[in-house]
């Protein structure tokens, strides 16, 4: 573990203080993520806009109080609570807007696209929380950080008796989630050809703690 964060590995939810760290991990942590990264680059590959992306997509998950994170925002969890979505109607429309002004019209249909996909593959029948967004801030990649996090959302979860969802968006994580007691429920294609597991976890099937 590194140093600096040895003994101040503590879990809290996020405060509108403390918005632009997470912001930062976040945008840091998606960078190159197979999906969201084609999704959200300018057809002469400028990336630059990915923060105000996902500065929409925070203000969204944080009109509900279930974006945690660790110290130093080393890792953060964005989830939506059963009944609830992503962003308002007119958040929506200002990510539209944003898409259209930095990565063009043809881009921004894409992204709709993509949207549509992930809403359509999303199970419904029964409440649950979602997690939109798991990243890691790549100075502390590596040291389990993330599933640490998710990990204790889980166990908050279960609590409840409420179960979960997720979307993995890089295969590489696929089993990192199973080994909590994700299930893959669906899978589905993007645009770009991007395959997306859908991923369901029933309440007390998680496995490390």
């Amino acid at each position: 573990m590194n140093g600096e964060l040895e003994g101040q590995l503590r879990l809290r939810p996020v405060t509108p203080d403390a918005r632009d760290g997470v912001l930062e991990t976040l945008t840091l942590a998606f960078a190159d993520d197979p999906v969201w990264r084609p999704s959200l680059t300018r057809p002469d590959q400028d990336a630059s806009a990915m923060r105000e992306f996902w500065d929409i997509w925070l203000r969204g998950a944080m009109r509900y109080p279930h974006v945690w994170t660790l110290d130093q925002a080393a890792a953060v969890s964005v989830w939506i609570p059963p009944g609830g979505n992503e962003v308002s109607d007119e958040q929506f429309d200002e990510l539209r807007e944003l898409a259209l002004r930095t990565i063009g019209e043809k881009a921004t249909a894409t992204l709709i696209e993509v949207f549509d996909r992930f809403e359509h593959a999303h199970p419904r029948a029964e409440p649950h929380y979602y997690l939109s967004l798991l990243g890691t801030n790549p100075r502390w990649r590596g040291q389990g950080l993330g599933m640490r996090l998710l990990s204790a959302n889980l166990a908050h979860a279960d609590k409840q008796g409420v179960p979960t969802y997720l979307e993995s968006s890089n295969p590489a994580n696929d089993k990192r989630y199973q080994a909590v007691g994700y299930v893959p429920v669906v899978t589905f294609d993007l645009p770009a050809g991007q395959r997306v597991s859908g991923m369901w976890r029933p309440v007390g099937d998680q496995i490390v703690a």
